[in-house]
């Protein structure tokens, strides 16, 4: 927005510092992504990895501990100094935080290597030292809605990358209200979701991966799986009775099957980043006692039971096993070009923040912008428009 030529130049003056301050307590993060995401991701370039979505960086995959270490310095930076979190700070300390500041919170809950994987290591409870006020968690989300809107408009109009989110999570973590809530400002013709309930006959008469195949986003899409071909190495690991309908030759189901169908996952999600896609896998992690809650809330709130199914408590007994089988998952397919988010879940207002942000910070990093025609083009483009005004 321009200046007006009323303002005094003392007010001028006072502008311009303030300008020059914020440009000096920003990090530079590319023109043009920079432009898509506004302050969302101000600190994306500094956790830039080496990979395919991300080609230019040349820098080695980052560990675990250097990218937490990585993200408190993001943070601190972020912050004015007598507010900073330390570790002494009581908990429920309020933070006034900014957008720009939750793309370095993401640090911990980005895994890009599991070899040291522990879901135990994870709290369902954390919530990033924030202590937001509903209104400002709401405004935060707005927010990175908008931003995540406009960088759909650039990544629809340059038709190159395509964009797939995977949602993984037990029963009523929350995928359906995420979604929902991060993904209200995308234009619905830019945006797929699909919902992968219990295979059909056909499917099953196919590989496991045969069904989301069909439904991966073109160029130019985000497409949203709200549970996906990691089915096949959770829930039929858990109940490996659901192995005999899939008609397999029984000489292939070997004790190795599931370690040899998280490598065809791991392979099947490289050829898809060789190919322009960004990946996104989001494990919603939620605690049992707050499933709990939860799917009381379902039964005891009129509004609320037609979201109750009796197998949700029946696969409560089970818990144990699908945390193995999660925490095997995220250990053999985490990696650069297709990283997990553990994101806590007992919190909706967090885990909702915490996804939007993840998902602006990892799209800007792909730097699309509007299609340049070249000056023959522009030339056809002003006689047209000649033609337009003189009509």
């Amino acid at each position: 927005m321009s200046r007006s030529p009323r303002k005094t130049a003392k007010k001028s003056t006072k502008k311009s510092a303030k300008k020059a301050d914020d440009q000096s307590a920003g990090r530079s993060a590319g023109k043009a992504a920079k432009t898509a995401r506004g302050k969302w991701a101000e600190d994306a370039s500094s956790q830039a990895v080496d990979s395919p979505q991300n080609p230019a960086r040349g820098t080695a995959p980052e560990t675990q501990s250097s990218k937490a270490k990585s993200s408190k310095t993001q943070l601190s930076e972020t912050q004015p100094p007598k507010t900073q979190p330390s570790k002494t700070s009581p908990p429920g300390t309020r933070l006034p935080v900014e957008p720009a500041a939750l793309a370095g919170l993401l640090g911990p809950y980005r895994i890009t290597n599991g070899s040291d994987f522990r879901i135990g290591d994870h709290n369902p409870g954390d919530t990033g030292g924030l202590d937001l006020e509903k209104d400002h968690a709401r405004d935060l989300l707005d927010r990175g809605v908008a931003a995540l809107s406009a960088i759909q408009e650039r990544l629809f109009a340059n038709n190159r990358w395509s964009v797939l989110l995977v949602f993984q999570a037990m029963d009523a973590a929350g995928k359906d209200g995420t979604i929902k809530h991060v993904m209200s400002g995308i234009n619905p013709q830019g945006c797929q979701v699909h919902a992968f309930k219990a295979p059909s006959s056909e499917e099953l008469d196919h590989d496991f991966l045969w069904r989301t195949h069909q439904r991966l986003p073109e160029r130019g899409r985000i497409g949203i799986f709200n549970r996906s071909y990691y089915e096949e190495v959770l829930v039929v690991r858990v109940h490996q009775e659901m192995l005999d309908r899939q008609n397999l030759p029984p000489r292939l189901v070997t004790k190795s099957i599931w370690d040899d169908r998280l490598r065809d996952i791991r392979h099947h999600e490289r050829y898809l980043a060789r190919n322009g896609m960004l990946i996104l896998k989001f494990f919603l992690n939620v605690s049992k006692d707050e499933q709990k809650k939860r799917l009381l809330q379902r039964i005891d709130d009129p509004a609320k039971n037609w979201k109750f199914e009796s197998k949700d408590v029946d696969e409560r007994t089970y818990w144990k096993a699908y945390m193995h089988a999660y925490e095997e998952a995220i250990r053999a397919t985490a990696s650069n070009f297709a990283p997990w988010y553990v994101i806590p879940a007992d919190n909706k207002w967090f885990t909702r923040l915490a996804v939007m942000g993840a998902v602006v910070t990892e799209l800007s990093k792909l730097g699309v912008d509007f299609p340049k025609i070249d000056d023959a083009d522009l030339h056809k483009l002003l006689g047209f428009r000649e033609r337009l005004v003189a009509d």
